[in-house]
């Protein structure tokens, strides 16, 4: 058991699962209720109590997601284009281009 507490103190807060963070949590007096909180509330108040910043995601990412999906927008009316013209090669790889680049807006968002 001491293990697996050892491991829970190493792993940074965002990375910890749900019962995990209940267990740092029992041992901060300030927070009550560790039971009935939802990760999200267990990290709030766990990073109040540490008096931990919450880094904010700037505005700048959502810029990059927009620009992300204009370019999956032109790369669809290539990829219809080459569905048209029965270019089979290109459209696949149109496709996965498209597939690339929204796996990407993801992670950007």
């Amino acid at each position: 058991m001491a293990e697996k507490e050892n491991e829970a103190q190493e792993k940074p807060l965002d990375k910890m699962t749900a019962v995990e963070l209940r267990e740092v949590a029992k041992k901060i007096p300030e927070i009550s209720g560790v039971h009935g909180m939802k990760k999200a509330e267990l990290l709030e108040a766990i990073k109040k109590a540490r008096r931990i910043e919450d880094k904010k995601v700037t505005p700048s990412g959502s810029k990059a997601v927009l620009t992300i999906k204009k370019k999956i927008q032109a790369l669809k009316l290539e990829r219809q284009a080459a569905l048209e013209a029965k270019d089979k090669k290109m459209a696949t790889i149109y496709r996965r281009r498209i597939s690339r680049l929204k796996k990407k807006s993801r992670r950007a968002a």
